[in-house]
């Protein structure tokens, strides 16, 4: 007979228990006798008596008490060792316990059987839910400021959720907690975003602009890493997130039950609670330096809807002000007169900042470094001045602060980059071509790909990484040593015989982070296609050397100015002639492991010209002889130094119409 379903609980006369199950006199519980018991087995199983389960004609009992064939125990319904589990499930059935999987009857049995440790595990998961909470609320979003004090504070936004929580029926409850929790963990991972931002480009991170840079960060992990560790740190990084969102989330739900069945006590508590924080608030009552009444999420709430904003308004207003060029109209017979026939250099080097000057752990090699070079170039007839500019960057975006010094525009986020690389407003490299004087090339080693902005700077020619004739290794991120790309420069560009003079921008990548390994100075007749780098490149620290410690990203950062500037001034020393300016400047201070939390983002700057008349031109500047500033030297924000610069030379400004 096929048994859909059981029959009800009955017992036997001898007190056996029928259908699997205990006998009543050994549970005292209520059992409801309609209640049906779950199948062992599937419906459509059938169950058959055994022969030797036939009685006697003497025992045969009455129609009354016959049982049917449902009624009769297969060998599956024998009461076993294995069926005590099930039966010990039964029994928690019948007083009203869900049906669930058996790892739950497992968990419920030592529940059960241990109340006391499993009373202190529950108040353990509770607290550590509570302290997780707390801290996500109380978090800062600088690294600098991850101090006790910080997580001391109350959080009125835990005892506002208390209120909501408590307050709310079960259904509702149960959304507000997991969507709660949900925006807790986002919030803890942007604070996390904020203060690696801060550390590594000295700003907090841009919800709306700033996404395209974790693939920058990507591809900057593949160049130092290799693919399997870039690979791994993703995968790391996505799990962390994962996590996090879900601890977050389960820690609310956890607390938000516990608030439920306690709310007396939770109600009791919260009032409390938000008396201290008003009194706290109140007499600004602080611990360690920390206002003890903390409403850090609410407030970091309305500082990234008001970034948010200011993003969307600043879209449009830069549209408007890039379209506005003081020399935007001016015809190329009337830009930059007084340098007509020279061949300009404009050289950006790599995180080259006002730190690695300045520093007492790189500034000693740094400055005597400069002041070599300075006279190196002294004795082949170059003289130079120099002065601070404000970049628009720090620690890394260099694009940024080459635009703002190309454009003579404020250029501080992804999307006004996009906006003026993609408007006709006047770089100061296409100003030379605007002028049909000259030709204009640039040397990009860190150019991997396609690179659009070619047409915006005015570029008749662009190498990249790949055409410049490189056999060598890498050197981390950077593709090439400064000194093989100058080279290359040299033999592609500025050693060939030519009608014009040349205009060239190029980028040195050689003090890119991570700083390790770091190339050195070679003959320059012995350069050939880079090979010879191959063992200096193995001999280097590898990239996790700096990671290891500040001091050593100090060291070898240091180191990797100094080699940069060696390069370009001895080029300049080797290649360069009457008709030679250069001028060079670092793109953005290094990150804040290298240059400090508290840096500033002052970049130095440098004209290097044999014709005296190039650098009487800027005598009014104010700027250092030499090319290292002094400390009291004039700061200027990068992006005024275009139209300086087109002024001091000749140029006459004729705006264009907006």
């Amino acid at each position: 007979m096929p048994l859909n379903t059981r029959a009800p609980h009955t017992t036997s006369k001898a007190g056996a228990a029928t259908d699997g199950v205990l006998p009543a006199e050994e549970d005292e519980r209520p059992v409801p006798e309609a209640e049906p018991v779950a199948p062992d087995e599937p419906a459509d199983r059938t169950t058959e008596p055994d022969a030797e389960d036939a009685r006697t004609a003497e025992d045969t009992p009455t129609a009354k008490d016959t049982p049917t064939a449902k009624d009769i125990p297969t060998a599956e319904d024998t009461p076993t060792a294995h069926s005590e589990a099930a039966e010990t499930g039964a029994v928690e059935n019948r007083a009203g316990i869900a049906d669930g999987p058996r790892h739950r009857f497992r968990w419920r049995t030592w529940r059960a059987d241990r109340p006391a440790a499993a009373r202190v595990l529950g108040i353990t998961v509770t607290v550590l839910a509570g302290v997780l909470v707390v801290v996500s609320l109380v978090m800062p979003n600088r690294l600098a400021s991850f101090r006790p004090a910080m997580f001391t504070r109350i959080p009125v936004e835990a005892l506002i959720a208390g209120v909501v929580l408590t307050a709310l029926p079960r259904r509702p409850r149960l959304v507000v907690a997991w969507v709660g929790g949900v925006a807790l963990g986002v919030q803890t991972m942007l604070n996390l975003l904020d203060a690696g931002f801060y550390q590594y480009l000295g700003r907090d991170f841009n919800a709306v602009l700033d996404w395209p840079l974790l693939s920058d960060a990507y591809s900057y992990l593949q160049d130092t890493l290799g693919q399997a560790g870039a690979l791994g740190v993703l995968l790391a990084a996505v799990a962390i997130v994962l996590v996090v969102l879900a601890v977050s989330a389960l820690s609310v739900v956890r607390l938000g039950n516990v608030m439920a069945r306690h709310r007396t006590t939770t109600t009791r508590t919260v009032l409390v609670l938000s008396m201290v924080w008003m009194t706290c608030t109140v007499l600004g009552l602080q611990f360690g330096g920390v206002p003890l009444a903390a409403e850090r999420t609410v407030t970091m709430l309305k500082a990234r809807s008001d970034l948010v904003r200011q993003t969307l308004r600043d879209e449009r207003d830069f549209a408007k002000t890039a379209r506005v060029d003081a020399f935007g109209a001016t015809p190329g017979s009337q830009l930059v007169p007084d340098l007509r026939g020279k061949d300009m250099i404009f050289t950006f080097i790599e995180s080259y900042g006002r730190s690695a000057i300045e520093d007492p752990i790189m500034a000693p090699g740094v400055d005597k470094t400069l002041d070599t070079s300075t006279q190196a170039l002294a004795k082949a007839g170059f003289h130079a001045k120099s002065g601070w500019l404000t970049s628009a960057t720090y620690g890394g975006s260099s694009w940024l602060g080459h635009s703002t010094f190309l454009s003579g525009l404020w250029i501080d986020n992804q999307n006004r980059y996009r906006t003026v690389t993609t408007s006709d407003h006047l770089s100061l490299t296409k100003v030379f071509k605007k002028t049909g004087a000259w030709d204009t090339v640039g040397i990009m080693p860190g150019v991997q790909k396609g690179w659009p902005e070619q047409k915006y700077y005015g570029l008749d020619k662009v190498y990249n990484a790949f055409e410049m004739g490189y056999k060598g290794p890498k050197f981390s991120w950077s593709t090439m040593p400064d000194q093989y790309a100058l080279e290359a420069f040299q033999r592609l560009e500025h050693g060939r015989k030519r009608d014009k003079p040349l205009m060239s921008e190029i980028i040195l990548t050689s003090s890119h982070t991570p700083w390790a390994p770091i190339p050195k100075m070679v003959g320059w007749d012995q350069l050939g296609n880079g090979s010879i780098f191959d063992a200096i490149q193995k001999a280097g620290n590898k990239p996790d050397y700096t990671y290891t410690s500040d001091t050593h990203s100090k060291e070898e950062y240091g180191k990797s100015v100094q080699y940069s500037v060696t390069a370009l001034t001895q080029f300049l020393e080797r290649y360069g002639n009457d008709d030679t300016v250069l001028v060079f400047l670092g793109d953005h201070q290094a990150n804040a492991h290298v240059s400090g939390n508290h840096a500033s983002h002052d970049v130095p700057c440098a004209i290097v010209a044999k014709d005296p008349k190039v650098l009487d031109r800027i005598a009014g500047w104010g700027w250092t002889d030499g090319l290292r500033p002094a400390h009291n030297a004039p700061v200027w924000k990068m992006s005024s130094f275009r139209d300086r610069f087109l002024t001091a030379y000749g140029s006459t400004p004729h705006p264009s119409a907006d």
